[in-house]
C-alpha cells in the first residue's frame, strides 16, 4: 500500500475510534456527543474573518456546518496521521510502536486547547466551561483513545500488507 493511501486510512481510523469512544461515553458516562457541527459554524465563518466567538453556540448558523464539521473532523485526523511517519519515519507504519502513537495524541491537545476552544468561547484550554477540569480531562482522554486509534489501525494496516 502507498504512504498516503495508509495514512489516510491511518487518520480515519483513529478518527473513528474516537467517535467509537464518544458514543460508549455518551452511553456510560451521559457525556454528550460532539456536536461537530459548531465545529462547522466556527470554520464557515473563518472567511468572513470571524476567527473567535463569544459562543459559537450562539453565532448564526450556516448552511452545510454540520458536513464542514464533520469533514473537518475526518480531515484533521488524517493531518495528524500524517504526522507519525513524517516524525518517525515511514518504517512506523510497517512496524507500529504505541508509543510514538500515544505521544502524538497527547501532543495533539494542543489544537483543542490552544485554537478551538479560545475560538469557539471556552477560553483557552476549557478555562470559560462551567467545568474546566472535567473538560480538560474529557479531552486528554479522547486524544489518548486517538492515539490508542492510531495504534490499533496502524497494526490492522500492517497485517494487511
Amino acid at each position: 500500500m502507498n504512504p498516503v493511501t495508509h495514512t489516510v486510512l491511518l487518520g480515519v481510523g483513529a478518527t473513528a475510534a474516537i467517535d467509537l469512544w464518544s458514543l460508549l461515553r455518551r452511553r456510560w458516562l451521559g457525556v454528550a456527543f460532539p456536536d461537530y457541527a459548531l465545529l462547522g459554524r466556527w470554520l464557515g465563518h473563518m472567511p468572513a474573518g470571524r476567527f473567535r466567538h463569544d459562543a459559537i453556540q450562539r453565532a448564526h448558523s450556516l448552511p452545510g456546518e454540520r458536513l464542514l464539521g464533520w469533514s473537518a473532523h475526518y480531515l484533521i485526523g488524517i493531518a495528524f496521521a500524517a504526522l507519525l511517519p513524517l516524525l518517525w519515519g515511514s518504517g512506523w507504519l510497517a512496524q507500529p510502536r504505541i508509543g510514538p502513537a500515544l505521544l502524538l495524541g497527547v501532543a495533539t491537545l494542543a489544537a483543542p486547547f490552544l485554537l478551538m476552544q479560545p475560538g469557539m468561547g471556552a477560553g483557552l484550554a476549557a478555562r470559560r466551561t462551567p467545568r474546566p477540569n472535567a473538560a480538560r480531562l474529557q479531552s486528554l482522554v479522547t486524544h489518548l483513545v486517538f492515539g490508542l486509534g492510531l495504534y490499533a489501525s496502524a497494526l490492522v494496516l500492517a497485517l494487511g500488507d
